[in-house]
Parts: C-alpha cells; sequence; structure tokens
C-alpha cells in the first residue's frame, strides 16, 4: 500500500551490507513516498554503494559522526508530513506507512507514532512494545494507542513540523536514550507520544544500535542522563551525569535516577524499555 505523505529516513555508519539489504526491501515494499539515507561519516564505502545501486534514494554524507542527531538532517530534507525512521538492518512491513498516515490524520495531537517491532524471522515482538503496550501512563482517548515516554527509534514516525519545533534529536546522549530525551520534549510542547500495536516494523535481530555509530554505546549513561539537561542547577550535575545507574526495573519500565534519587518533586518513567 503506497504511503505518499511519509519519507523514510535511514541513518547508517560503516554497515555496508547490512545497508543495502535494507534499502532493498525498503525501496520493494515499505511505500514510502522518498527514502533518504544519512550516512554519519562511513569509512567503509556505503555512502559511494548507496549513490550507485539506488540512484533514486537521496543521499545525505555527513563529513561527521553525529549519531543520533543526524537523523535530522533526513528530516530536514523530506518534504512529506510525516517521517518514518529505520536503521540499517530494519524495514517497514508493507502497509505499515500507510497505517501510520491514517493515524495522524485522525489524531491532530499525535507528536509520534511507535510502531511494533517484529523481531528475526520468527517475527518475536520485541519486548520494549510489550512494556509500551502496558504502558502506566493515563490513556487519552485523543491518541491511537497507549501514551509512553519512550519509544525505539527505528520503529517510530514523527509529525515532521513537530519534530524540528522541539529539534529533533538531541545530541547529548550521542546515541543510546535519544528516544526518551525526544519524547520529553514533545510531551512538554504538548504533543501525543503513543504506541500503535497495528503498524509494523521489521528487523532482523534485537533493535538496537549500529555499535560502529559510538565505540562507547554500551558504556552511554541511561536516560537518566537527561537530569543535568532538565536540572542543571546542582553544580555537580554535570559531572555526575556518567554515573547515573538504574535503581529498579519494574516489568512497566525503568526508574532511573542521579546521585542514588531523583529531586523530590518529578521522577521519570521510561516505558519503552
Amino acid at each position: 500500500m503506497h504511503a505518499p505523505e511519509v519519507t523514510v529516513v535511514l541513518a547508517t555508519r560503516d554497515r555496508h551490507s547490512q545497508l543495502l539489504r535494507s534499502l532493498q526491501r525498503l525501496s520493494a515494499d515499505s511505500g514510502a513516498a522518498a527514502l533518504i539515507v544519512v550516512d554519519n561519516g562511513s569509512t567503509d564505502g556505503s555512502a559511494d554503494a548507496v549513490a550507485a545501486a539506488f540512484p533514486d534514494v537521496q543521499l545525505i554524507r555527513s563529513v561527521d559522526n553525529m549519531g543520533a542527531a543526524g537523523r535530522t538532517l533526513g528530516v530536514q530534507a523530506a518534504r512529506t508530513p510525516f517521517v518514518a525512521f529505520a536503521d540499517d538492518d530494519s524495514w517497514w512491513a508493507p502497509g505499515a506507512l500507510a497505517t501510520a498516515a491514517r493515524c495522524f490524520a485522525q489524531a491532530p495531537r499525535l507528536g509520534l507514532l511507535a510502531a511494533r517491532i517484529l523481531v528475526g524471522p520468527q517475527e518475536r515482538v520485541d519486548p520494549a512494545c510489550t512494556a509500551m503496550r502496558h504502558s502506566p501512563l493515563p490513556a487519552r482517548a485523543d491518541l491511537p494507542g497507549p501514551s509512553v515516554l519512550g519509544f525505539v527509534a527505528c520503529g517510530s514516525v514523527v509529525r515532521r513540523a513537530v519534530y524540528l519545533q522541539v529539534g529533533g534529536f538531541s545530541g547529548l546522549l550521542f546515541f543510546a536514550g535519544e528516544e526518551f530525551l525526544l519524547a520529553q520534549d514533545l510531551a512538554t510542547a504538548g504533543w501525543g507520544v503513543a504506541y500503535v500495536d497495528g503498524c509494523a516494523d521489521r528487523c532482523p535481530r534485537r533493535c538496537c544500535a549500529p555499535s560502529a555509530w559510538s565505540p562507547r554505546s554500551r558504556g552511554t549513561p541511561s536516560p537518566a542522563a537527561v537530569w543535568p539537561r532538565r536540572y542543571a542547577g546542582s553544580p555537580g550535575c554535570w559531572r555526575s551525569a556518567g554515573r547515573c545507574r538504574r535503581r529498579s526495573r519494574p516489568a512497566t519500565g525503568c526508574w532511573t535516577t542521579c546521585n542514588g534519587a531523583p529531586p523530590r518533586d518529578v521522577t521519570f518513567r521510561e516505558t519503552s524499555l
């Protein structure tokens, strides 16, 4: 099913073979109006390979590795009202983007749609989706699914103007945790973030970052690093961001803290882990 209102933006770095396979699937099955690849400073010839094999794909070459924030280059270049993100090892199921466009049309306050992610040949539902489906946040009648404050980037669709309005993916964390910051910014601006089970994205493995994006990706602070951005009044807060730890992990999400405890007047709960 064609989705003329949706552009797919795929950010990549040094994953030549996976990238070409995903682009083949996206070109054949997604129904997107356009495909945009943001090459995050690859050194393995990825950009040249895309230009040669997929001349209809818009290619943006970033000199620097911008991490998650590189996706914003693609959103800026898009000319459709909605933008879906993909990783270099994921692709959208046929009809999924058309479903997403209908959800946005029917829910004017929806800023970001988090889709169901199917992993591997068995198409197992990603555990993040189970957590989002059972989000503890209050249900909103004007949204097409449960409200969440977290999502998986490669399985998300945004309202382009709103994404740009709030600044897109922050470069603060470079990679890992950027979804949480964007969800916070959207919610603060009054936009809804909702999980929609009927919109599907596929990934051959557990959806996560290309490790080449960041050699420190496994050691990146948890979304608790949001504290120094939101509550920068404490002189020690910036220094302590790298020492943030998860205190516990209940079934519905993950409580995060900085220096052992969050400020007394606010607690963040991430629902997409």
